[in-house]
């Protein structure tokens, strides 16, 4: 079995409910399905991230990307992370924040459409790191552990 994240509320490069992003609950993740985990991991890794802000953020923040959420020392078991759920690590968002954030792309920008890449990587061992850890130690911290990856993309776009 191919190791795989899907979603019910969206298909692969499909549009993310509302329900799911700031014109809905900010807060309230959609529901995540995982399979095809290798029966060798011992962790697993989600981070979602927006590619598609304006450059001028990308240069205020300094960033090539927008972190949305990221949770790490998932258990390898999980195969469902359910609607506004949790598990394992919580890791901070470019604002800080220890939670899902949901998408919010600013209208008054193009592209007015943002691609939110939900990435889950597999892990040969825990990642010894804190909570609030950033995305970029995550992603230096899995990379010498990782067996696997894949990712699932949902586009949003405000209504105003």
């Amino acid at each position: 079995m191919t190791f795989a994240l899907s979603s019910p509320a969206f298909e692969n490069n499909g549009m993310i409910p509302a329900k799911y992003t700031c014109d809905g609950d900010r807060r309230l993740s959609p529901p995540l399905f995982i399979s095809g985990v290798s029966k060798v991991a011992k962790s697993l890794v989600l981070i979602m991230d927006d590619p598609d802000i304006p450059q001028i953020k990308k240069e205020e923040f300094g960033i090539s990307a927008y972190d949305h959420w990221t949770l790490f020392n998932i258990p390898p078991e999980t195969r469902e992370i359910p609607e506004g759920g949790t598990l394992g690590t919580p890791g901070a968002t470019t604002g800080g924040e220890l939670c899902y954030a949901g998408p919010c792309p600013p209208p008054e920008y193009e592209p007015s459409e943002h691609r939110y890449i939900f990435k889950l990587y597999a892990l040969i061992a825990p990642l010894t790191l804190p909570a609030g850890a950033k995305k970029e130690g995550v992603l230096d911290a899995l990379a010498p552990l990782l067996i696997a990856e894949t990712e699932l993309i949902g586009r949003y776009s405000r209504k105003g």
